[in-house]
């Protein structure tokens, strides 16, 4: 879902492909009637241009003037540091992107709340991660996450997710840029290869030179821009709507008010099971085995800490998630007379928030700039935080785990810097890839899920099932990801072909000025065009990651059973979550059940820190036998 969450599924490559030649009496009244009444002016650049000024006077203190970083661990985890808010700010801002930002507004405006209930998974996958997941974390503190892997299977399963993750964050981060950096130039008239630039060098400055500090506290930075941008554009818009009662009733009226599609079908692209149980899925992806999230949870000091933040994170998550979906009444309110894509005003359905913002407060001096400022901070927040979390996978998984290369110790930070410089610039260039893709939030959040999916299989297969081999776990992750694969592009390239179409809720072109009822017949027959496809094809997008999850831990644990079960006796039980080791402690021999007691016992302490080997030796000694 977020994964990411959902936004409204633009097609790049194909936007252009699908504008028809319109009537010389239509080109004639846009001539005289422009879609874009106001441009940036000087008080806009500036304040853009504070935002990023300020985010690189961040890594500037902390790459230079704060406390020199010198390990990989400083570099990479903040020393484990950095405080409770900070890190909840900064875990938000990452799961939130520009492409979102743009596109949830649309998606209320083209196919209602129903998206909406999303909130509802992340209620649900707080307790998930606080209590199944993060207490393996947090005990074993492993700067990469997939070293898990390694030490609960081989090398080889450790291997194979670092790469798809490394592979997945590459091209998400493309995406996420790229795309709100089209949308944004179309209406704002900011060239695109200028914006993607400028996210690029910005974020790969103090991402490189402040390490994890800098992106919290820069992340930090940003998501109060990003929530007052939010705030300011939906205030404006409600008041000048009318009040908020009168947006509300119009969205009702129109059936967008929609919570609770039941339709039990897996090809219903939002209905309130693909949201709810495929999202609280897809999001368990990002807050249960992402490297990034697992990174910021260890930038804290206790276990205590991290729950705190996940709550508040979830919240502004929701909160985010509420006032854009209330933008987007906003948006239908004042064009349910006229669609600006049916009147060729836009060509994709993520540009109507830019044009609304340009048209109806652009003449409020610096209010398009701090809208512009706030998705810019979206964008430099994920990056951000993929640029460190991948440098952290190469020093430990490719240079240690598969090259073998020992980084001396006092020059970790040197080379993790360097190695961000070095994904920044090549997802960069991967920017001229993604401009030729198609539809853009679907192949960047079916993607994660595709990935995410078959990741949080492999760590719930290690933490769930005592029992599976490192044969199980591969096995599963390649049957697991072979299969989504396949649903999920065979479905991208069905949508590439037109076989594929996105319903949307009524739209009305009455009251538009330039739009005749032949451009309109001429749409609708192009609408009208689609063509059967493979069922499988049809699934919807949120499903992915419970399919790529499932099939992995399926397959893994039978392949397990034909190949020779693990004996949960010979495994390090820190590996396992707290329900299955105290399961397995229950069932354990008497003679062997204190020591794992004890052992258990003292370092799953919530809020304090782990006890030394010589506390623990004390107590173990005086236990009986």
């Amino acid at each position: 879902m977020r994964p990411l969450l959902l936004i409204l599924f633009v097609s790049l490559s194909a936007s252009s492909a699908e504008q028809r030649r319109l009537p010389d009496e239509n080109e004639k009244c846009l001539e005289e009637h422009p879609a874009l009444l106001h441009y940036f002016s000087w008080a806009d650049y500036f304040v853009l241009a504070a935002m990023l000024i300020v985010s690189c006077m961040i890594g500037l203190f902390y790459g230079f003037f704060a406390k020199k970083q010198e390990t990989s661990q400083d570099f990479l985890l903040g020393g484990s540091s950095m405080g409770t808010f900070p890190m909840a700010m900064s875990l938000a801002a990452s799961f939130i992107t520009a492409i979102e930002l743009l596109g949830n507004p649309a998606e209320m405006y083209g196919q209602g709340t129903q998206f909406w209930m999303t909130c509802v998974s992340f209620l649900l996958v707080v307790p998930i991660t606080s209590h199944l997941y993060l207490p393996v974390y947090m005990k074993l503190r492993l700067t990469s996450t997939y070293e898990y892997l390694n030490l609960r299977f081989n090398r080889h399963c450790r291997l194979l997710a670092s790469g798809l993750y490394m592979l997945q964050m590459i091209l998400y981060t493309s995406v996420a840029v790229y795309a709100p950096a089209l949308a944004l130039s179309h209406v704002t008239g900011l060239n695109t290869y200028i914006a993607v630039t400028l996210v690029y060098v910005v974020c790969i400055f103090y991402a490189s030179q402040g390490g994890m500090k800098a992106v919290i506290m820069t992340d930090t930075f940003q998501a109060a821009v990003l929530l007052g941008s939010l705030f300011l554009i939906l205030g404006y818009g409600v008041s000048w709507a009318g009040g908020f009662s009168l947006v509300w009733h119009e969205s009702a009226q129109s059936g967008r008010m929609e919570f609770f599609n039941l339709n039990p079908s897996l090809t219903v692209r939002h209905s309130f099971w693909s949201v709810v149980i495929g999202g609280t899925f897809y999001w368990a992806t990002m807050f249960c085995s992402n490297q990034a999230s697992v990174q910021k949870y260890l930038s804290v000091e206790t276990i205590g800490q991290a729950r705190k933040a996940l709550w508040v994170s979830s919240l502004g998550l929701i909160l985010i998630y509420t006032v854009n979906f209330l933008t987007g009444m906003v948006l239908y309110s004042v064009y349910k007379d006229c669609d600006p894509l049916k009147a060729h005003q836009i060509t994709a359905q993520d540009q109507l928030l830019p044009l609304y913002v340009m048209n109806f407060m652009g003449q409020l001096k610096g209010v398009p700039g701090f809208f512009v400022a706030g998705i810019f901070a979206a964008s430099l927040g994920t990056v951000a935080s993929a640029l460190n979390s991948l440098a952290a996978i190469t020093c430990e998984d490719v240079l240690q785990g598969l090259l073998g290369v020992e980084l001396p110790a006092r020059r970790g930070a040197f080379y993790a810097k360097w190695i961000s410089v070095f994904f920044g610039a090549f997802s960069f260039v991967l920017v001229f890839i993604v401009e030729r893709l198609g539809s853009v939030l679907e192949v960047a959040l079916s993607f994660n899920g595709m990935v995410g999916g078959v990741t949080l299989g492999l760590f719930s297969l290690g933490m769930f099932v005592p029992w599976a081999n490192a044969k199980g776990a591969i096995s599963g992750a390649v049957v697991g990801l072979a299969l989504v694969l396949w649903i999920g592009l065979g479905a991208q390239v069905a949508v590439f072909n037109g076989q594929i179409h996105l319903e949307s809720k009524p739209i009305s072109i009455d009251g538009c000025t330039c739009l005749n009822s032949t451009t309109f017949l001429e749409d609708q027959f192009h609408d009208a065009q689609d063509t059967e496809v493979f069922f499988i094809y049809k699934v919807s997008y949120l499903w992915y990651s419970v399919i790529g999850c499932l099939v992995t831990i399926s397959v893994g644990y039978l392949v397990s059973l034909i190949t020779g079960l693990q004996d949960p006796a010979e495994l390090n039980h820190d590996l396992l979550s707290p329900p299955i080791r105290s399961l397995i402690r229950i069932h354990k021999k008497p003679q062997n059940r204190n020591v794992q007691g004890i052992a258990n016992l003292a370092l799953e302490m919530d809020d304090e820190k782990p006890r030394s080997p010589t506390v623990t030796l004390e107590i173990t000694k005086t236990t009986p036998r």
